[in-house]
């Protein structure tokens, strides 16, 4: 019923932004990874929107890209995965990394999100394998990271740093560097 909304973003506080189109106020939950992109209160903002309507309520849920909206709508299709837990999961992680986890079979990445256990990991694998791959993500599927990007992005995690913050550490080193080095240069660009 709503699909998109443009107006002025009024008011902030994660995970839900309110935004004035034409007078009328309207209260959206964002996941972390639409909210850290936002523009600063009093500003224009176009968000793509899922509308839900429950028994006792009327949510809406905003997207900065189709992407996120498409991964949203796959997850909440699944058998005990509601609206939470996919704004759980774009939080956790970006599209194209969900996406590549269950592409290539990997629960265990999806285990670190809260509120995902092994089973409802190992659920998401099997269903929705094949099923991400289209045209919100044409080509956004990332090659598999080699196993020393895994062992620095694993280090970084396990030294406090949020998936999201090691994966983007990660990205911006070469492609063969030896596990030590690469941790090394990883905790110097984030201390910038």
């Amino acid at each position: 019923m709503i699909g998109r909304l443009h107006g002025r973003l009024i008011e902030k506080t994660p995970p839900q932004i309110l935004i004035d189109v034409n007078g009328v106020g309207y209260e959206v939950d964002v996941p972390m990874s639409t909210f850290c992109n936002l523009p600063a209160e009093g500003q224009e903002i176009t968000l793509l929107t899922h509308f839900v309507v429950r028994e006792d309520a009327m949510l809406l849920y905003g997207f900065a890209t189709a992407a996120e909206r498409q991964t949203f709508r796959a997850l909440i299709r699944i058998s005990g995965i509601g609206p939470r837990i996919a704004l759980a999961v774009l939080s956790g992680m970006s599209t194209n990394d969900f996406a590549a986890a269950v592409e290539n079979g990997d629960a265990a990445l999806l285990t670190r999100v809260p509120g995902i256990g092994k089973k409802t990991a190992e659920r998401l694998v099997l269903e929705l394998k094949g099923k991400l791959v289209g045209s919100a993500f044409a080509g956004a599927l990332l090659p598999a990271a080699s196993a020393s990007q895994a062992d620095i992005t694993s280090a970084l995690v396990a030294l406090g740093y949020s998936e999201r913050e090691a994966q983007t550490a990660v990205r911006t080193l070469p492609a063969d560097i030896g596990v030590s080095d690469g941790i090394r240069q990883a905790l110097k660009s984030l201390s910038r």
